[in-house]
């Protein structure tokens, strides 16, 4: 999961690093009322999206009084970015600085450690950087069992020309590290790191990508991320703890399985006969017959879906539970005009035998290529 900047500065906040303290607006109403009463000129406004970027595309302007606020924040208001619509901007003072500098701490899925990267250089230029120059930027291990050393920060400041910021970068960088550990991030990025011109470190700008396999264990990251979803079938789906994903506008047919491998071939394989998918939905293991029933409930939702493929390998997952649960959902009246189920693996007789009795057309497949077979034959039949 992505972090919007302010979300990245309330945690900076929360972790005792020195983050902007501001605002956030999400309409212009709001923002009309801020220029009401704000008086910290000039200020910064920055779109909040996830992705990088901003700044070329527009979406950060300074400005010096309430008329500048209100013009380009509606300016930004009516960005899109890389393909997100701006939804919140993010107002602060504005700040005097002496140099830019990057810090982050990032998984490296190779080394299966944590890596901290600094660079006496920071902000848009980075990549360039990295790509022209690539010994300005420093890459250091961290060993997980001894964390951030004194030893560490002072090798960064001397190579990067601030020797006298050791202390300082030390608390800052043992505190971006506490957070990496403690909100289960895979990247943590302040850039830039700024020297601000009374000689402070500050954090201009932040970025954080946590684990969405530890959302559950963070509130605030699980109400964020509720937040910034706006497809009622995906927050269905994740009260029910499936994962829904819509797939293309045009498709009709939805497959729901157990397993995240199994939805990727069985899209391909579909895809591959000159059908699309609508939606796909992964069950997760040990579905019971109630979550079936609501899983074909939350499929049948897209009026456009005419087709549903179940795809379940059984295991964990009882195929009589499956058949229940599809059963169940029939009559209810959440079903689509046909069927297809391929059933494998635990009480699999049982499953078909049940199913078997479904009001609503039907076909039943060996494997997943019988299975994208008996989807062409119900169309075309």
């Amino acid at each position: 999961m992505k972090l919007l900047e302010y979300q990245a500065h309330q945690l900076f906040a929360e972790f005792h690093l020195p983050a902007r303290e501001g605002s956030v607006v999400s309409s212009m109403e709001e923002l009309e009322g801020l220029a009401s009463t704000y008086r910290c000129y000039p200020a910064v406004l920055k779109a909040q999206v996830p992705t990088g970027g901003r700044g070329k595309a527009g979406g950060v302007k300074i400005v010096n009084n309430a008329q500048e606020l209100l013009e380009k924040g509606k300016a930004i208001f009516n960005l899109t970015i890389s393909g997100y619509p701006v939804k919140q901007v993010f107002i602060y003072s504005f700040l005097e600085i002496r140099q830019e500098m990057y810090l982050s701490i990032m998984m490296n899925r190779s080394s299966k450690q944590p890596v901290l990267i600094f660079c006496a250089e920071g902000g848009m230029e980075i990549n360039e950087i990295a790509l022209k120059n690539p010994d300005k930027i420093i890459r250091l291990p961290i060993l997980p069992d001894s964390g951030i050393q004194k030893f560490h920060v002072q090798y960064i400041a001397d190579y990067s020309g601030i020797p006298e910021y050791a202390d300082r970068l030390f608390d800052l960088i043992s505190g971006l590290y506490t957070l990496f550990c403690e909100r289960n991030c895979e990247l943590a990025e302040i850039n830039p790191l700024a020297i601000s011109e009374e000689g402070n470190l500050v954090c201009l700008d932040g970025k954080i990508i946590t684990d969405d396999n530890a959302i559950h264990k963070h509130p605030l990251f699980d109400y964020w991320r509720s937040e910034a979803e706006t497809d009622p079938l995906i927050l269905d789906a994740r009260s029910w703890k499936f994962l829904y994903i819509p797939v293309s506008e045009s498709g009709n047919i939805g497959v729901i399985s157990n397993g995240s491998g199994m939805l990727m071939s069985s899209i391909d394989l579909i895809e591959q006969k000159g059908m699309k998918v609508s939606s796909v939905l992964d069950l997760g293991g040990g579905a019971t017959a109630e979550r079936i029933c609501e899983a074909v409930r939350i499929m049948t939702q897209n009026p456009k879906t005419q087709l549903l493929f179940v795809n379940i390998f059984g295991g964990i997952t009882r195929c009589d539970e499956v058949a229940q649960g599809i059963v169940e959902a029939v009559n209810r009246g959440y079903a689509p005009g046909k069927f297809v189920l391929r059933l494998e693996g635990t009480l699999k007789e049982e499953g078909v035998a049940i199913a078997g009795g479904l009001s609503v057309p039907v076909a039943f497949a060996d494997n997943l290529v019988d299975g994208v077979t008996r989807i062409k034959e119900m169309f075309e039949s």
